[in-house]
């Protein structure tokens, strides 16, 4: 009776183990097949993802490819950056004036008035901001203007002097441009086209950076691109 009574608890033991096993190899094989569904469905996804993205980039190049831009105008030379939102100008002056200007992508627009209901790219008057900065040696004051550039002109916001440092400097920036004497615009308008900051700059700007707003897209586009497709 002894010997049946083992033989029945190794019996049961045996079940139990293989009871055990066999759940062990269920849960590896369901937990596998969700492993594989989800990365099927992962790759799926990303692989999609990367699909719209060539076919973005692919469209933007054949409809007005990006062209490289002159790195001087007139008598300005412009230094850009890849990926910044700025370039910057800069020229010498008579015998001691440097010339600097800070110059934004496109950064707002204004409607323009058309007739009919259809609205176009040409509908609107892209905006781009500059600060010219007009230094007369290192140890003195600069001559800052705030200006805006639109497709065709150069408007004048602002004038003031300032220190050399930006940051730490907190001037009296004056009333605002248009509340100054007609006259006392007209002057400064003048000045400032004398040193080559006048109304074709402003065209050769937009141009410019028509095509920087194109080329930047497309490289945050690839930049993109590259990160999904790592593993």
């Amino acid at each position: 009776m002894a010997h049946r009574l083992v033989r029945s608890i190794q019996g049961t033991l045996k079940y139990f183990v293989l009871q055990q096993q066999s759940k062990s190899v269920s849960n590896v094989l369901k937990s596998s097949t969700r492993n594989y569904v989800a990365e099927m469905r992962k790759s799926a996804f990303e692989g999609n993802i990367i699909r719209l993205i060539r076919n973005e980039i692919q469209y933007e190049l054949d409809r007005s490819p990006p062209s490289q831009p002159t790195s001087e105008f007139n008598a300005f030379k412009v230094d850009e950056r890849q990926g910044e939102q700025w370039i910057r100008l800069s020229r010498k002056f008579g015998e001691n004036e440097e010339i600097k200007v800070e110059v934004t992508m496109f950064d707002g627009s204004l409607p323009v008035k058309k007739t009919g209901d259809i609205a176009t790219e040409e509908d609107v008057q892209l905006h781009i901001t500059m600060i010219v900065d007009i230094f007369k040696g290192e140890d003195n004051d600069v001559l800052e203007f705030v200006c805006s550039a639109w497709p065709t002109s150069i408007e004048i916001r602002n004038v003031f002097i300032r220190g050399h440092d930006r940051i730490k400097d907190q001037p009296y920036t004056g009333p605002g441009f248009k509340e100054l004497d007609d006259e006392l615009q007209d002057s400064l308008y003048d000045f400032l086209e004398t040193r080559g900051v006048d109304d074709k700059l402003a065209v050769y700007l937009h141009q410019y950076m028509k095509n920087k707003d194109k080329t930047e897209y497309i490289r945050w586009m690839e930049t993109l691109k590259s990160f999904v497709e790592k593993k």
